[in-house]
């Protein structure tokens, strides 16, 4: 904080340029306009070098003084405005042993609006007038960034595993091959659509002010969430005889997901619609997964999955609040994507037939029957989960009938 008053600081025989000023410029930043900073110092080349270096940095020299000894105090007043807008944060203490992001949000807040001219520097960082302006567009926060971030930030941290070592890869076995066949078709598709959540969210981290850091934060731990997904499925796949089929339908959808610019219809169509509907179906491979491995990859990837999609859910909620325009821009996305797919009228056929065969545990026609009705209950589970979170984020009943009967065939 600053202060109008005198501040001394003792420079003993320490020259202008010989490291005195990283004593001389922290202290006078400390005044505010006409304060006072006494310099005591037995150096002698002072008597030149501060009088010219006072009317360079447009100080005002006041002159010095004999205080015995051999001792000299040099008086200089603060002039002018500061360079530097803002002043030093207050230091936090950790409370327990713990000192989390959401504690230090509660001390030191998002601004309403960020200014582009205060680049990387950190929130509550005194900033130096002069500097560049950076190419952020996501500069108010309640566009960006929804007040529980920091938490959900903090929970994905403490949340991280290793897909090498928590998956008990040994307990894969291999299994009749049209369930073989299954397990491939339906890693391959989820790792495709995991790649166009790891590469969408990436889009925007760039264009976030660094004063909202703490949804890049998040966003970047969903980037690591989205390569542990990648990798964990691959390998699945694999140990599964390789990889299977990319169709059509995901392509286009997830092509019209990555096209997309703006950070909120990102975050509603991506996170609330399709990572949202992936929480069902993750679901459902761990209740019909063929093996203990299996069942534990789509468990973790769900528990990830659901955080991405709270904090599309509070982001949306938050902006809807703010902006009531919002609504029909969301609602508009979901149509302009429906119509980017016309023809696709179902879920790509060798996604459908893995998870019947999936359900089925195998490829006779009677548990076939239970595979296909079991398809069908999650196609309709989908829909109901899909509205539940649709009217969380604010929409009318209506409008989440809409917006879930439009969204896309592939899931994602």
């Amino acid at each position: 904080m600053t202060t109008l008053g005198v501040i001394a600081i003792d420079g003993g025989n320490l020259s202008l340029g010989g490291g005195l000023l990283a004593l001389v410029r922290p202290a006078l930043a400390m005044l505010g306009e006409g304060g006072v900073l006494a310099i005591l110092s037995t150096n002698r080349e002072l008597d030149q070098d501060l009088p010219s270096w006072c009317r360079a940095e447009r100080h005002e020299y006041l002159g010095t003084e004999e205080t015995g000894g051999g001792v000299r105090r040099y008086l200089i007043g603060r002039r002018g405005s500061p360079a530097i807008d803002g002043v030093p944060a207050p230091s936090i203490e950790a409370e327990g042993a713990r000192l989390t992001t959401a504690a230090v949000l509660d001390v030191f807040p998002m601004p309403e609006r960020a200014e582009t001219s205060t680049g990387f520097a950190p929130r509550d960082v005194a900033v130096e007038r002069g500097g560049p302006s950076y190419p952020f567009d996501l500069l108010e926060r309640d566009h960006v960034a929804p007040p529980e971030v920091a938490t959900l930030y903090d929970q994905a941290v403490a949340a991280q595993w290793d897909a090498s070592r928590d998956i008990p890869w040994p307990k894969v076995r291999r299994h009749e091959p049209a369930l073989d066949a299954a397990v491939r078709q339906i890693m391959t598709f989820l790792a495709e659509n995991e790649l166009s959540a790891l590469y969408l969210p990436s889009k925007f981290i760039s264009r976030i002010h660094p004063a909202y850091v703490e949804v890049a934060m998040f966003l970047a731990t969903q980037l690591q969430d989205e390569a542990r997904h990648i990798d964990v499925f691959l390998k699945r796949a694999r140990l599964a005889s390789g990889l299977a089929i990319s169709s059509v339908t995901t392509s286009r959808s997830l092509l019209s997901l990555l096209q997309l610019h703006d950070f909120s219809e990102s975050a509603f169509l991506l996170s609330v619609l399709g990572e949202g509907t992936f929480l069902d179906l993750l679901s459902f491979v761990e209740r019909h997964a063929p093996d203990e491995a299996t069942a534990e990859i789509a468990r973790r990837a769900r528990n990830d999955e659901s955080r991405h999609v709270h904090f599309g859910l509070l982001h949306v909620r938050h902006a809807l609040a703010h902006d009531p325009l919002l609504y029909g821009r969301l609602e508009q996305a979901v149509r302009q994507r429906a119509a980017t797919l016309a023809g696709a009228s179902g879920v790509p056929a060798p996604v459908q037939d893995a998870l019947t065969i999936l359900a089925a545990r195998g490829s006779d026609p009677e548990s076939v029957a239970r595979g296909h009705e079991a398809f069908r209950e999650l196609l309709d589970t989908m829909h109901q989960s899909r509205l539940k979170r649709l009217l969380h984020a604010g929409f009318t009943e209506e409008q989440a009938e809409t917006i879930s009967g439009l969204h896309t065939p592939n899931f994602m």
